[in-house]
């Protein structure tokens, strides 16, 4: 398969498979004995995917690494596997819980904005409640 065939069934970009087979993630891609191209084989798109993913949720490239190493490991490195994936389960518990916080404070100013929108003395009033009780809130998370 071509590196343009690979990139779309990966959704990764041709600079980004051709960095990945350079650091290592992936590779060394074969290559076609008359042109130079690289030609993907299906264990190599394995490979990709499961790094798209992990790209997809934040992963950096020496995580990557170890987890394509115990990858190739198999079973015996299921323990290191497990907490490498969890750490980055837990980080991104954390990112929601912030972006929840964020999210509660938008929509309280958005109220607040809205009842004065509405000349509504007394939902303005509930509204800078919640706002004022929400920056604790927002202080811890940034």
């Amino acid at each position: 398969m071509t590196i343009q065939n690979a990139s779309r069934r990966t959704r990764l970009s041709e600079p980004t498979l051709r960095y990945y087979e350079e650091v290592g993630l992936i590779g060394p891609i074969a290559r076609d004995e008359s042109s130079g191209h690289r030609r993907y084989g299906e264990a190599d798109l394995d490979a990709l995917q499961a790094l798209a993913c992990l790209r997809a949720m934040g992963v950096g490239i020496a995580d990557m690494r170890t987890y394509q190493a115990n990858r190739a490991i198999g079973r015996s490195a299921a323990g290191e596997q497990r907490d490498l994936l969890t750490r980055h389960a837990r980080r991104i518990e954390t990112e929601i819980a912030t972006l929840r916080v964020h999210l509660d404070y938008l929509e309280a100013k958005a109220a607040l904005w809205d009842a004065r929108d509405r000349d509504d003395p007394q939902a303005e009033a509930a509204a800078a409640e919640r706002v004022n009780a929400m920056l604790d809130r927002l202080e811890a998370v940034l």
